[in-house]
């Protein structure tokens, strides 16, 4: 054993020795991290290994490799351990910061397990669709699995099942995109024919109010003894907005000023839409408790109120319409008035359909409003449904004709 001591000072000890004719030199460590009697116990095992005919360097290689091995195992062990679930939660921290709300919760919400007590009813709620899958294997998550889960969920509930089969596939081709899932996911599992099959189509819907229906609706909405849910009823039918995104109206999105809407979209991100003299009656009738415009209990938004609206249906006596219906509504309804389809397709959110539309057409708020206000006053009219639009918004007086 010898002390190296470099020109910057640094002290080592180092064992030196001679096997098969050539001088070997081995670190064994600074001073300030052995003591001596610590190096000169390592310098006798490497000497021992030496008289034996043992290259030290050669044992440490094998060393170093083996530990490797057993390293890379676990890791793969690991690797092969990994749940859908584990990485499902892993696609929801990276992803969540480019999703809305609303695609989040369906992430979530479809996920999730059962055996929670329901908060409109009594009981308690039941498995998500995508729930069984959770515990699998994401290595195990073959192409004819994914078809047997998809058959099992299309018996009860396809449409949910339709929208949960969607959000796997994009996991499943995000799990492709990362190096530490690539290897276990073959392909796409959720991307076959049969599973395609086994969904099925969805239905076209065709739930919507006509016209002769109108009186007996809105008379049924302002009985409802929530004025929240009264009001957002009505604003879905008067703006065409997608149920979510007028749920998700907050009071700083309403521009009293401009008299604009802001809608959080899944289109553009947003637009602006007139906020007509109707609605903004509704609106500004409602009691400021929170962030919310259509504020539920406490400081929450009001969960969708799917229920009020069957209830207001029965009571009309007109055949069931769905909150999507509503919106449905205000499209089938337009069709009664020369109103241009670019008018209707800016105000419900949907995308350009020509090249003139996408490019050439630029619609100012006011131009939008002469329109919105003359699909509002004639949905009224034929509710028979009369206010003053000159009254102080808030203090709303609405006379059946």
């Amino acid at each position: 054993m010898a002390l190296r001591v470099t020109p910057t000072g640094r002290k080592t000890y180092i064992f030196e020795s001679r096997l098969n004719g050539a001088t070997i030199r081995i670190n064994i460590g600074t001073v300030a991290d052995w003591p001596i009697e610590k190096a000169r116990t390592k310098a006798q095992e490497l000497k021992m290994l030496v008289d034996a005919g043992t290259d030290p360097r050669v044992l440490a290689r094998e060393k170093l490799t083996a530990k490797a091995a057993d390293t890379a195992k676990a890791k793969q062990q690991a690797a092969q351990a990994l749940t859908v679930g584990e990485a499902w939660q892993t696609y929801i921290d990276d992803r969540k910061s480019h999703w809305g709300t609303l695609h989040l919760n369906d992430h979530i919400r479809l996920s999730a397990a059962g055996g929670v007590q329901r908060k409109r009813s009594e009981g308690l709620t039941i498995d998500a669709p995508l729930y069984p899958l959770m515990a699998v294997r994401l290595i195990d998550l073959s192409a004819s699995k994914v078809t047997a889960w998809a058959q099992e969920q299309a018996k009860t509930r396809p449409t949910p099942a339709r929208l949960s089969w969607r959000l796997l596939r994009a996991f499943l081709t995000w799990c492709a995109e990362q190096d530490a899932y690539a290897p276990l996911v073959a392909g796409n599992a959720a991307k076959t024919r049969k599973t395609r099959e086994a969904l099925g189509k969805p239905g076209a819907k065709k739930d919507a109010l006509q016209r002769e229906q109108l009186p007996a609706w809105f008379a049924a909405i302002r009985q409802i003894g929530n004025p929240a849910i009264a009001a957002y009823l009505q604003a879905l039918l008067l703006t065409g907005a997608r149920p979510g995104e007028l749920l998700a109206l907050r009071w700083t999105d309403v521009n009293l000023a401009w008299k604009g809407i802001t809608i959080h979209d899944k289109v553009e991100g947003e637009r602006v839409i007139p906020l007509t003299s109707y609605v903004h009656h509704l609106i500004a009738g409602l009691p400021k408790r929170g962030e919310w415009v259509f504020a539920g209990a406490g400081e929450h938004t009001l969960t969708r109120p799917a229920k009020n609206l069957a209830t207001a249906c029965e009571v009309a006596g007109v055949d069931h319409v769905s909150l999507h219906g509503l919106r449905r509504s205000f499209k089938s309804l337009t069709e009664w008035l020369e109103i241009p389809a670019g008018v209707v397709a800016q105000l419900m959110g949907h995308k350009p359909s020509a090249t003139a539309e996408k490019h050439y057409t630029v619609r100012p708020l006011d131009l939008l409003r002469v329109h919105h206000e003359k699909i509002e006053a004639w949905i009224l009219e034929q509710a028979g449904v009369t206010f003053d639009a000159k009254a102080e918004p808030g203090k709303l007086r609405v006379v059946a004709g």
